[in-house]
Order: structure tokens, then C-alpha cells, then sequence
């Protein structure tokens, strides 16, 4: 298997994690908790949010849950945002869809992660490559990203 930024940063911190190969294509939430062997609140989305024509920040959600648009606004203090396309997704992240982290990143970028994330113990996360999830704690992943804690699902956040 290729090595991803993601592991090559998650080795430099000493984080342990595990990767894990879907044998084929990932169609579902659902599907890719199972083939993990996870429920899907354990699977983290990383969603990119373009703030303007050149700032971005992304919001880590666990499983299907959502984010409040304007919860997000408000704590970015934007009036407008929108979810980023795919090209700018690979052009700002360094991944395509479906394969995106947090870490690893080419360039800083304002991370905020929901409180849904932190409820589970073990969480899996894009790897940088499409079919292939980084499995570790949920607390490695809060040290590593050294994060801000809001709940961009029910408009609770914390700094």
C-alpha cells in the first residue's frame, strides 16, 4: 500500500492508527461503516467550506449528521458561505472527494471539529487516498489537529 501525507503525519507525531483497504468501491456511509466494522457515527467527514474567492476552513461531522449552516456563519462570522466543489477541494486539500483529512494538509487551514466527533472512542478518517480510511481515537486526532471544539450541529459551540 502507497503512503498518504495523512500516515506520514500521524507517524511524525507518534499517533498510533491502522489503515484499512475497502475491497471495492464505497458507495454509502452505511457501507463503509460495516466493511470497517464500525457504526456510522464512527466514520468522520471532512467538509470543506469556501469562505470567499481565496479562504476556506473545514468542518469535521461524524456519521450523518449535519451541519448548521448558520451556527458555521456565525462562528466564522461570514454572512455567505458554500460548501467548496471538488476542484477546489483537490486544489486546497491536496485530495480528491472521498479520501479528504484534516491532516496532512499542503497549507494551514482552520480546522473546527463538531462535538459528534468527539462521542466515540475510535473514529476513522480520510486517508488521502480513495478506498483506504486511517483508523484511530478520537483523542489522537484532537491532539494531533491541537483543535477548536464548536458544535456546528445544534449551534452549541465552545472555543
Amino acid at each position: 500500500m502507497q503512503s498518504s501525507p495523512v500516515a506520514e503525519a500521524l507517524d511524525r507525531l507518534g499517533i498510533a492508527y491502522r489503515l484499512f483497504t475497502h475491497s471495492g468501491t464505497v458507495n454509502s456511509l452505511e457501507q463503509a461503516a460495516t466493511e470497517r466494522g464500525q457504526r456510522p457515527e464512527q466514520v468522520v467527514r471532512s467538509i470543506l467550506f469556501r469562505l470567499d474567492q481565496e479562504r476556506f476552513a473545514m468542518v469535521l461531522m461524524a456519521g450523518p449528521a449535519q451541519v448548521s449552516w448558520r451556527t458555521l456563519r456565525q462562528l466564522l462570522g461570514q454572512s455567505r458561505l458554500t460548501m467548496a466543489s471538488e476542484e477546489e477541494v483537490l486544489a486546497v486539500t491536496g485530495y480528491r472527494t472521498g479520501a479528504v483529512s484534516p491532516l496532512g494538509l499542503p497549507q494551514p487551514l482552520p480546522v473546527f471539529v463538531d462535538d459528534s466527533v468527539t462521542t466515540e472512542e475510535e473514529i476513522s478518517i480520510g486517508s488521502g487516498i480513495r478506498g483506504t480510511t486511517v483508523i484511530l481515537r478520537s483523542a489522537d486526532l484532537l491532539a494531533a489537529l491541537q483543535a477548536v471544539l464548536p458544535d456546528v450541529q445544534s449551534g452549541d459551540f465552545r472555543a
